[in-house]
């Protein structure tokens, strides 16, 4: 059965006629609410899949697992970082386990391996990995996103520095996958638009065993280096370039997942005074945060971070909108335009989607301090109701080519 455009605005107004904080019906069916995790527990970017798991877990261990009236199973599966594995693992989930809908994966290239399969099954997905082009010009109705795609902190991290630092010249390294290619792209567009420029580009793979080829050839005459790298990465980068001694040369800012929570815990003053942008930080100071973070921190000893955070955000916007439509998620026409309806605070601050299925919410700049003895990201400005557009027009944007290694193109790099 596919999703017609007038079936799917009739289901948007449907959802929209029930108020989501009013009390729910409580569904008809007597089964299970069955969510599959596609997560990774093995491979370059494990530790971020396995706080994924655990911060969905959290999320349904508070509510004992019950969601409408409806009892909730997890199937939790490890992709390993492999785009065939993650096609695998997405089709046992649906084909065999009959999952009504997916939280993950956790890369762009994994939410790319299975693209055509949400959409053939109509499975509602509500992703983590940052994928641009799965919110904008190939969006499609099964498919919302309550972190960001690659460049949205990218974006306000390029103003930052080009308006409050004042950097004139940058250098980008980021892996050479699209989270790392996207997030390089969407910093030199607004980076060279606010009349900066960006004199050179470094692509590692990612699973670079060590950095100090591309450390070795790092110009000292920019203002500073944008970082874009993912799980421990961004912890290894840091180490080597600190002891290449370049930190005082060179100042580092990095993307959202640079020294995430779950990989700054394991470092030391290497890392003091980074500047980081990012849509959550375990400093954030609101309700749902103030006890998320402090419990998480006690059960597993460090402050939950990016990854963390993304899924226990999931697990608020679903139990919204399943709330909205009385438990009915086997009524995907009714179900998926509740997802997108979605307007809930949650413990990154509050969300809501554009028309495409994509978060709006705030993203922070964050630098890398101490507080009770360990290094935490505190913010220091807040951009808020940040759109993936940026401050472009929409219509301008779409008709650019999707960000990559090539586009923008490099108009100032340096020989």
């Amino acid at each position: 059965m596919s999703l017609s455009r007038r079936r799917f605005v009739q289901g948007v107004a449907t959802a929209g006629a029930v108020t989501l904080g009013a009390p729910y019906v409580r569904a008809q069916s007597g089964g299970a609410i069955r969510i599959g995790l596609l997560g990774d527990k093995t491979g370059p970017v494990a530790s971020g899949g396995i706080d994924m798991e655990r911060g969905l877990k959290m999320y349904l261990e508070e509510r004992n697992y019950v969601m409408a009236g409806r009892k909730v199973e997890l199937l939790s599966v490890d992709c390993a970082s492999n785009p065939t594995m993650t096609r695998t693992k997405a089709q046992e989930l649906v084909e065999k386990d009959k999952v009504h809908c997916y939280i993950g994966p956790l890369a762009a290239f994994e939410a790319l391996a299975i693209q055509d399969y949400i959409k053939e099954k109509e499975i509602p997905t509500l992703s983590v990995a940052a994928a641009e082009d799965m919110t904008q010009r190939h969006s499609m109705p099964w498919f919302v996103r309550a972190t960001s795609t690659s460049a949205q902190c990218a974006h306000p991290l390029a103003e930052y520095c080009a308006k409050t630092l004042g950097y004139k010249r940058m250098i980008t390294i980021g892996s050479d996958t699209a989270y790392g290619q996207e997030m390089c792209a969407g910093f030199q567009r607004v980076f060279e638009d606010n009349g900066g420029k960006i004199i050179q580009k470094l692509w590692p793979t990612l699973v670079s065993p060590d950095y100090s080829t591309y450390i070795s050839q790092l110009k000292t005459n920019a203002d500073g280096l944008f970082s874009a790298f993912e799980g421990s990465n961004g912890f290894r980068f840091t180490r080597q370039f600190v002891e290449y001694g370049l930190k005082d040369k060179l100042p580092i800012v990095g993307g959202m997942t640079h020294l995430d929570e779950a990989v700054l815990r394991n470092m030391g003053d290497e890392a003091l005074g980074t500047i980081t942008s990012c849509w959550y930080s375990a400093e954030l100071d609101n309700p749902i945060n103030k006890a998320f973070a402090p419990a998480f921190r006690k059960k597993y000893s460090y402050d939950p971070g990016f990854y963390a955070a993304a899924t226990y955000t999931n697990g608020a916007v679903l139990e919204t909108a399943i709330k909205a439509v009385g438990g009915r998620v086997e009524d995907k026409d009714v179900f998926m335009p509740a997802l997108r309806k979605v307007k809930a605070d949650t413990c990154r601050g509050p969300v809501s989607f554009d028309q495409y299925g994509n978060v709006v919410g705030n993203v922070y700049i964050r630098k890398v301090t101490r507080k009770d003895g360990r290094l935490v990201n505190s913010i220091i400005k807040t951009y808020p109701n940040v759109s993936q557009f940026w401050t472009y027009d929409v219509k301008w944007f779409l008709a650019q080519p999707v960000y990559s290694r090539d586009y923008p193109p490099a108009r100032f790099l340096e020989k």
